[in-house]
């Protein structure tokens, strides 16, 4: 497998609006990103990735952008970004910016000319259709709700928008806009940048001849997402793009994929295929999910999630290249998500964090992962910002007459504003955030968990994660070492194996609030061990077997 600098880094998201604010307007900037450029340099990560700051009229906060080469006024100038760009570039970090090329905003100028008129010559920069019989064109639901089809009397046409209605989607079909579209990647690349997250990228290719989606369950509006995911002529604008823009230049490359599983994995990512480095997929995330998907959340069990990791670990282990998550910008936090942020809260956030990045892939850490940051619940829907969920909780109460409180303790535990309150900096007012009333509230528990607490604390989980990213950059193991299961059908344990070379590492991650036995597998053969790193104080005398504590980590080597 070939060795190369973005399977060996390590990323951390920022999502500016909540990062820093340097102005006191109660939104984070980029000024803000540069003071604390040290705080993640401490850390030891290797590469931003930048959630989009381009211009936009924050619809759908920054990701319907208005204009591609241009930054938000609320985030600051060119010449800020510019200053990031160069003072992280100093600090050995890299930056990967957020590309949002399925849709743009409906004040982009593209589109400010598209709808003008049917011979405008960016019409086909856009997706139109006629109506049926009164209707949209498709019964196709948005996945922000309603119709994922806009009525436009100008010329009398609609308009498709997966998402919402001020981003309108991108006409792929059309040579000339992909040219545009390259010409401006390449722009960013000749600018100093090093790659792209690329936003909902499997969905830029549409079947051509939309047809309805199928009706589940009480949605007014059909599925059509097997008619735009994944779809017909995705491989080809992907290697055109390659070709185009990205083999150009070294640079990493992931594309957020929903509804992609292992073998187009395989697809997108293979050494051979020139498309991508990695992929996002979301299964994992996505454990839990009830009939009505994430808002109907359910208990979920660990072998679901472990068969999901595996089979990703497994399928993608000689080809292509994973990409290793717990948290973004539209995925509760992981410590209340798969963890117990009450009793148990540091230890399961170690175990969380040992259990993800001793695998193998490219790890992700998102703004505040590395402190605790947890779960929020607002006692108003009027405290959320988010408009997935405003528009959920519109239409569950408003609509279905769904019972507010149930409604709401669904958006408490999977709603995406979670990820997105300010990062808490100290236990100051605002959390050190902000000097002035931030966009959305911090998390009330700011005074407890924030960076300036754990980064005092030698034990702290800020440390626990710097010595994780220590470990992948002295180890070779850790990065290109074979994964196996172990333990494949325990409800409470996870536990794998690491090999590379002559080396062999033990990973035994507990899930439970219980004390439970783990008995060591006749196959794993060793003559002595020695402890790696682990979240609590002691460790057991032996592995054959032993006592294993509640959400333990422990890695060992073993020889």
């Amino acid at each position: 497998m070939e060795k190369v600098w973005w399977k060996e880094s390590v990323v951390y998201q920022i999502y500016p609006r909540s990062f820093m604010d340097s102005n006191g307007d109660g939104i984070g900037d980029l000024q803000g990103i540069i003071t604390k450029l040290d705080y993640l340099k401490e850390l030891g990560i290797d590469v931003i990735w930048l959630s989009p700051v381009y211009k936009s009229p924050n619809d759908d906060n920054g990701y319907d952008i208005s204009d591609y080469q241009n930054i938000m006024a609320e985030f600051g100038a060119m010449a800020d970004f510019d200053q990031l760009l160069q003072d992280a570039h100093d600090r050995d970090i890299k930056i990967v910016m957020d590309l949002v090329v399925n849709h743009s905003s409906d004040e982009h100028a593209w589109f400010v000319e598209s709808r003008k008129s049917k011979d405008n010559p960016f019409r086909d920069y856009y997706i139109w259709k006629p109506g049926k019989n009164g209707d949209p064109p498709t019964n196709w639901g948005s996945v922000f709700g309603g119709s994922s089809w806009q009525y436009d009397e100008t010329t009398d046409e609609y308009y498709l928008h997966i998402f919402s209605k001020k981003q309108p989607d991108l006409n792929w079909e059309n040579e000339t806009l992909r040219k545009a579209v390259y010409k401006m990647m390449t722009w960013w690349l000749e600018k100093g940048i090093d790659g792209f997250r690329m936003d909902v990228i499997n969905f830029i290719s549409k079947d051509s001849r939309y047809p309805d989606g199928e009706v589940h369950g009480e949605n007014k509006y059909g599925d059509g997402s097997k008619h735009f995911m994944n779809g017909p002529r995705i491989h080809e604008f992907l290697q055109e793009m390659n070709k185009e823009v990205l083999s150009k230049y070294d640079v990493l490359t992931v594309g957020e994929m929903p509804g992609v599983d292992v073998e187009q994995g395989k697809l997108y990512t293979g050494e051979g295929r020139n498309e991508l480095n990695m992929v996002f997929q979301f299964e994992h995330v996505d454990v839990g999910n009830g009939p009505g998907g994430k808002w109907t959340p359910q208990p979920w069990k660990l072998t679901e999630l472990k068969g999901i990791l595996t089979k990703w670990q497994y399928g993608l282990a000689d080809d292509g290249w994973n990409s290793l998550y717990w948290n973004n910008h539209d995925q509760p936090r992981v410590v209340s998500r798969f963890g117990h942020d009450k009793e148990y809260y540091e230890k399961s956030a170690k175990m969380l964090a040992t259990c993800l990045h001793m695998m193998k892939g490219t790890p992700y850490i998102y703004q505040g992962e590395e402190l605790g940051m947890t779960n929020v619940a607002f006692e108003s829907i009027d405290d959320y910002r988010d408009l997935e969920t405003l528009n959920m909780y519109n239409e569950a109460v408003k609509e279905l007459g769904k019972d507010p409180n149930k409604v709401m303790q669904a958006i408490y535990e999977r709603g995406r504003d979670n990820a997105r309150t300010p990062v808490q900096w100290d236990d100051t007012e605002n959390a050190g955030f902000t000097t002035l009333t931030p966009w959305i509230s911090v998390n009330p528990n700011y005074k407890e968990v924030n960076a300036k607490k754990v980064l005092q604390d030698p034990n702290s989980i800020f440390h626990y994660y710097k010595k994780l990213i220590q470990l992948r950059k002295e180890n070779e193991i850790v990065v290109y070492g074979k994964f196996e299961l172990l333990h494949e059908d325990s409800e409470e344990i996870f536990s794998y194996t690491r090999e590379h070379g002559n080396e062999k590492w033990l990973v035994i991650c507990s899930f439970s609030t219980e004390a439970i036995k783990f008995d060591l597998p006749s196959q794993i053969k060793y003559q002595s061990k020695q402890l790696v790193i682990g979240n609590y104080e002691n460790e057991p005398k032996t592995i054959e077997a032993f006592e294993l504590k509640p959400y333990q980590a422990l890695v060992y080597k073993l020889i």
